[in-house]
């Protein structure tokens, strides 16, 4: 089985990164700050987005915080913003050569395609509406890039929707974070975030998979030869 397969489980995980034995231990900051500018700025789509800032507020309400709210939204919000342009300077220089990069175990070419798609479809609000679609909020900079999407417009949008994403979900997990119920059933709603902010992903997913079903093969395309 693949090697890559058996990783995802725990690259998604944010108790993976941040859990007191994690990949981070008890450099909360840090650890999300690197994990949100690598997801977002360094094309690797495979990493916990959602449930990864609202683990990050979970803990900031916690009696012993690693750091406090105030650091931790304004924080994650700039490295979010600060990802994006990354990613939308490297569509200007290199994003047309993504387009033709063969799929590896961590990148898809339909990754781009239906990026791709989905800024076509929704113009400059792409660019907000992005930040709440694992995979899509990776490539949709590069796009906007290789588009030459007018640098001023990418930049205010990108900052509301950092601001809205980055701060948004981290305030989320701090409020919550004070609820019995959360705290007592933590890692259970952070699975349940997990899957909510990937069904887009999955589904879209899905209908490709039921698209290249329904297509004709190329047997079925060739006309046969009429008999002399």
């Amino acid at each position: 089985m693949d090697t890559a397969v058996l990783a995802l489980p725990d690259l998604l995980d944010p108790m993976y990164w941040l859990g007191a034995h994690g990949v981070f231990g008890h450099a909360v900051l840090p650890g999300i700050l690197l994990i949100v500018f690598i997801e977002t700025g360094l094309l690797f789509p495979l990493l916990p987005g959602e449930s990864l800032l609202f683990t990050g507020g979970l803990l900031a309400a916690s009696a012993h915080p690693p750091v406090s709210i105030e650091v931790l939204a304004t924080c994650v919000a700039v490295v979010a913003v600060l990802g994006d342009q990354t990613g939308y300077f490297i569509g200007r220089k290199i994003g047309p050569a993504l387009f033709k990069k063969e799929d590896s175990r961590f990148f898809k070419q339909h990754y781009v395609t239906e990026s791709h798609a989905f800024f076509e479809k929704y113009g400059p609000v792409t660019i907000i509406l992005a930040r709440f679609a694992p995979i899509v909020r990776t490539f949709v900079p590069v796009v906007a890039g290789v588009s030459y999407m007018r640098y001023p417009v990418f930049l205010g949008f990108d900052i509301v929707g950092g601001v809205a994403w980055g701060a948004g979900a981290t305030l989320l997990g701090y409020f919550l974070g004070t609820v019995p119920f959360v705290n007592t059933n933590l890692e259970l709603i952070v699975w349940c975030i997990l899957f909510v902010s990937l069904l887009p992903a999955l589904t879209s997913a899905g209908r490709a998979y039921l698209r290249r079903r329904r297509a004709p093969s190329s047997e079925q395309l060739v006309v046969p030869e009429e008999a002399a």
